[in-house]
């Protein structure tokens, strides 16, 4: 009987050491990052039958298993994942708001003083101090676009390095994954569960969640955990594949993801990521910088152009056409990696590009691509909407024209471009990134017209001249004109007749508010012309008196030249250049908005999520102190059974001598 006692009274020693044991890990590990809380199993030991019934003999130790949800943990890793994405987005955003200040450090201020001094320029034309200040904002405007371009530049090169070291974070933690798949394999024969490790790969598992979502499938035979990104394996038991940041095969300039496997690596599409810092940060380098230096390149091409050919419509104080004032980037076609190359490497097909209406331009990439349909036809997708263009080449001399208008033409050369080759197509990215003021002299600011017009010195008509502005660079220059008005009609319009000094004639109706177009110009009036006012309009002697162009540049400033919509009579729409700037701002700043917005919300979300795991996981302090209490009784109490078990048998030792 003595010994019965004895050993229950050792199996309960043991059962409540092993509880002390445990709880004392628990304590010891409640501060620790992952860690479950750890139980140990207890179950009846079975009874002894003797003809008095069964007796019992204690208990046994069966386990020390982990409190763990399998679900919340995978919860938890899904808010971790989708928080990591929302957080990394918000950081390169907020960073990308500051490239765009407002107020007098931004584009549109240094635009609005370029055009102030225009204006400046018209009233003192022969001026030289007023010369060299328009110099000097033109250099300040083109500073600025540069500066902004090459600020993005560095939030790329700021990307490309994250995703570079969030790559090999991956690989380095996949290859630790791998690592302990083997050794809780390994000890699956013992039948017991090795918490610790089971947790550390559950803690691996949840940073690797912090790069990239990441899907888990469990081997309940062997004990392991498979992973997968964008569907591709990543660990599968004991090995683990590699991720690399490499370039783009699109675009070089940006990088692209590779997921090795048994047959080679494949690419990581953005849209089969599903969380992680990746995730965030392939969205913001394919997305949201791309607009953004779409949308800068697109104020900086229609800007310069612009002014660049108001300046070819006046004459310099040398009575010559005027100059550019403006360099910008050149429009890229950028082969696809994949397409065909000869022995040396180059590329065998070949596509150009030319500007043809810097006013409807996109803030948009192209991607053009043979139709495996259609030989000899193209395909062209607008990036940022995903609208198709069409294009034809009706004079058969293999320069492409968009349809609708985009602004540019595509020239294919030979040998055309083969089915399954594409090109990218970025008519504006890196107009700002080379933008330059290339006019260094003063005396070359073209700020005369090359014509005066001048009312008859007998009108009696309210008319005046408001602006003479070039139209384009078919005029006559030196043919001088004389407009006759003849009686106004009930409707306010004016019919006119012009006479040449070449001996041509024509005739036409004004109106208000509409120009007269003769010989390249447009007069536009003031006030009304009455019947028999003229006006008289003659090539410029004198370029240092007269003032017509600088005027003409100064009103640029109310054109809306960016992103004109093509019609039937001519582009309409747009927006001008400060207004286009501040487009921009606003774009970049509901973004950020955005963004902080759904980062706050996945952030509450993982907050959530982990209190989940902890309510289930995590261990309570007052908790494990009152079971240390409990256990030490059960200790203590397991003791007294071995000491009267002892008694017990020295008495029966004494009664048998």
């Amino acid at each position: 009987m003595s010994g019965s006692l004895m050993s229950i009274g050792m199996r309960a020693m043991f059962a409540n050491s092993a509880q002390l044991n445990t709880t004392g890990h628990n304590i010891a590990n409640a501060n620790v990052q992952g860690y479950s809380r750890q139980d140990v199993v207890l179950s009846t030991a079975q009874g002894q039958f003797t003809g008095a019934g069964f007796f019992g003999k204690g208990v046994n130790v069966v386990d020390v298993r982990r409190v763990h949800d399998e679900f919340l943990t995978m919860q938890a890793r899904a808010a971790r994942s989708l928080a990591s994405s929302d957080t990394a987005r918000l950081g390169q955003l907020s960073a990308m708001e500051d490239v765009f200040p407002p107020g007098e450090q931004g584009l549109g201020y240094a635009m609005g003083d370029f055009f102030a001094a225009m204006v400046d320029l018209g009233n003192s034309p022969a001026d030289t101090s007023a010369r060299q200040a328009v110099l000097s904002r033109a250099s300040d405007v083109a500073n600025r676009y540069t500066y902004a371009s090459n600020r993005l530049d560095v939030l790329a090169a700021g990307v490309r390095d994250d995703m570079d070291n969030a790559a090999k974070a991956i690989t380095s933690l996949a290859q630790q994954v791998a690592d302990l798949n083997d050794r809780i394999a390994g000890l699956r024969g013992l039948e017991q569960s090795p918490n610790d490790l089971l947790d550390q790969r559950d803690g691996l598992i949840a940073k690797i969640g912090e790069y990239a979502g990441v899907t888990t499938v469990n081997d309940d035979g062997a004990g392991t955990v498979n992973l997968f990104i964008g569907g591709q394996p990543l660990v599968v038991g004991a090995r683990s594949y590699a991720v690399e940041a490499r370039p783009d095969p699109v675009d070089a300039s940006r990088s692209a993801l590779y997921l090795g496997g048994d047959n080679g690596a494949s690419m990581l599409r953005e849209s089969t990521l599903t969380g992680g810092s990746l995730a965030g940060l392939m969205r913001f380098q394919n997305k949201d910088l791309v607009d953004a230096r779409n949308q800068l390149g697109q104020m900086a091409m229609a800007f310069a152009t612009q002014v660049n050919e108001a300046q070819r419509l006046g004459l310099d104080l040398n009575e010559q056409a005027g100059g550019p004032l403006f360099a910008v980037g050149q429009p890229q076609v950028l082969p696809n990696a994949t397409n065909r190359r000869d022995s040396s490497n180059a590329f065998i097909a070949s596509v150009g590009m030319s500007i043809t209406d810097a006013t409807v331009l996109q803030a948009s990439d192209y991607e053009l691509r043979a139709d495996p349909d259609n030989p000899g036809a193209y395909l062209m997708t607008r990036l940022s909407d995903g609208a198709d263009v069409a294009l034809s080449d009706t004079d058969g001399d293999g320069v492409w024209n968009t349809d609708p208008d985009q602004g540019f033409t595509v020239t294919i050369g030979t040998p055309a471009p083969a089915a399954g080759e594409s090109f990218l197509l970025r008519p504006v990215a890196n107009a700002a990134g080379g933008m330059r003021r290339v006019l260094d002299d003063p005396d070359g600011l073209a700020a005369a017209s090359p014509f005066q017009a001048a009312m008859g010195a007998s009108n009696t008509g309210t008319a005046s001249v408001d602006m003479l502005r070039m139209t384009g660079s078919t005029s006559n220059r030196a043919l001088s004109t004389d407009i006759a008005f003849g009686t106004p009609a009930a409707d306010g319009t004016v019919p006119y007749t012009y006479t040449n000094s070449d001996g041509s004639t024509g005739s036409g109706t004004w109106r208000a508010g509409e120009p007269i177009e003769i010989n390249g110009y447009a007069l536009s009036l003031n006030g009304a012309p009455a019947g028999g006012d003229t006006v008289s309009i003659a090539p410029t002697l004198h370029a240092d008196t007269d003032n017509g162009n600088a005027l003409a540049m100064a009103r640029l400033a109310d054109e809306r030249m960016v992103g004109r919509t093509p019609g039937a009579s001519g582009s309409t729409g747009g927006a001008t250049v400060t207004d286009a700037y501040a487009d921009l701002m606003a774009n970049v700043g509901v973004r950020v908005q955005s963004a902080r917005s759904a980062s706050s919300i996945s952030q509450a979300g993982l907050t959530q999520a982990d209190n989940a795991v902890l309510d289930k996981s995590g261990v309570n302090l007052d908790e494990e102190a009152a079971r240390l209490i409990q256990f030490q009784q059960g200790y203590q109490a397991a003791a007294k059974v071995l000491q009267v078990a002892q008694s017990i048998f020295d008495t029966m030792i004494q009664l048998s001598r």
